[in-house]
């Protein structure tokens, strides 16, 4: 796996999570 590819998977995997933290704030706070 290429540098390029490991830095756009981080950020994917980033915006996954903080979606998925902003969702779960926004229902249970």
């Amino acid at each position: 796996m290429s540098i390029p590819d490991l830095a756009l998977l981080i950020v994917s995997v980033a915006v996954f999570v903080y979606l998925g933290l902003a969702i779960f704030k926004a229902e249970w706070f």
